[in-house]
């Protein structure tokens, strides 16, 4: 249990900003676009392109992150397995947002439809 432990404890610390980049790189290879992954994102999180920057300037951690994000109410409807690890299943809740956000990213990436990844909203 302790290398999950510290494993939710890294995730909690690791900065936004830092994971950014490479959301855009992936779904950009993939010949998505960054709009695309900002809807993906304001979808899950509820912040606009204006907020999302500014939590990006300030190098807010994951977990300052998802203390200002309001969760849509449909997030339950995200399931399959992103690093291992079944999202539905994993206990951590901030360590299941973060996988949350990996999951609909990869899903962009792999060309699913919007409405798709945006569970039918």
């Amino acid at each position: 249990m302790g290398s999950l432990n510290t494993h939710n404890q890294r995730i909690a610390k690791m900065t936004f900003a830092s994971v950014y980049p490479m959301y855009i790189a992936k779904v950009e290879k993939k010949g998505r676009t960054k709009e695309e992954l900002h809807q993906v994102i304001q979808w899950l999180t509820g912040f606009d392109n204006k907020k999302l920057q500014e939590l990006i300037k300030e190098k807010v951690t994951f977990e300052t992150f998802f203390q200002h994000a309001s969760l849509n109410p449909n997030t339950n409807l995200i399931t399959g397995i992103i690093c291992g690890y079944r999202v539905e299943e994993i206990e951590n809740p901030l360590t299941q947002k973060v996988r949350y956000l990996d999951k609909l990213v990869d899903e962009l990436a792999k060309g699913r439809k919007m409405e798709k990844i945006l569970r039918g909203s």
